[in-house]
């Protein structure tokens, strides 16, 4: 008759039967030899991924009014589109927002490049890649992540608008989010521009004649979206919606208290 093993609990973790451990945590941890695994399980992930939101939000808690800008990776250099990727970037400076991008190439190195250009603050999030290996050279302040959601996350959290350039899927899928989050009221609303007619007007389209016509959202969620050509209507969107917003605090510190 086999005798069973009496239950251990290993911090919140409670083990019985043929779950119980032969030896303790302690025990694992200060082996200084063994099977080296551990490290791409799913529990040090945890510590990586924990790690990653630590330093985010250790480099950006004082960054201040900022925007983050999406676009393609692939536009060159020697696109109008990056020449307006530039302005964008020193006009937010200007208007005193850091820029936000994922610091790769194309628009991203674009809207960087204008704002360390004007003096302004210069972000990269940039994300592990097989096909980018490094932040682009006008970051001022940059963070490598290994994980999307990380990185999604910093994108949200310390910007008070998104101003979203001609781009792919990875453009589309932060785009979007960033609607879902505003929609469902996840996030406290803030402006969404697109930027490019030409590009993102075939979009629309779809939104109207399919999205909302068809009962799928609402004709408030097709007017989260700007649509724009031009550099200083986007960056009036945004510097008008913090001003309202901080009239708005303002006025709630300013009225009496209701049960006074």
């Amino acid at each position: 008759m086999t005798k069973k093993r009496k239950g251990t609990r290993q911090g919140p973790v409670l083990r019985r039967a043929d779950q119980v451990q032969q030896t303790t945590t302690d025990q694992r941890l200060l082996q200084g030899r063994g099977d080296t695994d551990w490290v791409h399980a799913d529990p040090w992930r945890v510590m990586r991924i924990q790690a990653e939101f630590v330093e985010g939000f250790g480099t950006l808690a004082e960054l201040g009014p900022a925007v983050s800008v999406f676009g393609s990776a692939r536009t060159p250099r020697s696109h109008p589109l990056y020449a307006e990727g530039v302005r964008l970037g020193q006009a937010l400076a200007e208007a005193g927002f850091a820029t936000i991008t994922g610091g790769g190439p194309g628009l991203m190195e674009a809207a960087n490049k204008g704002a360390a250009e004007a003096g302004g603050v210069s972000v990269g999030l940039g994300i592990e890649l097989p096909f980018e290996d490094k932040l682009n050279k006008y970051v001022t302040l940059g963070i490598n992540f290994r994980y999307f959601f990380v990185r999604k996350v910093m994108f949200l959290k310390y910007a008070q608008g998104f101003v979203v350039m001609p781009g792919g899927y990875g453009t589309l899928d932060e785009l979007f989010e960033a609607l879902t989050l505003v929609q469902t009221q996840k996030v406290t609303s803030f402006p969404l521009v697109l930027f490019g007619r030409d590009h993102w007007s075939g979009l629309l389209s779809w939104v109207e004649n399919s999205l909302r016509d068809d009962g799928y959202i609402s004709a408030p969620d097709r007017d989260m979206l700007h649509l724009t050509d031009d550099v200083d209507e986007a960056v009036a969107i945004i510097a008008a919606h913090r001003r309202e917003q901080a009239a708005l605090a303002h006025r709630l510190t300013e009225e009496p208290d209701g049960d006074a």
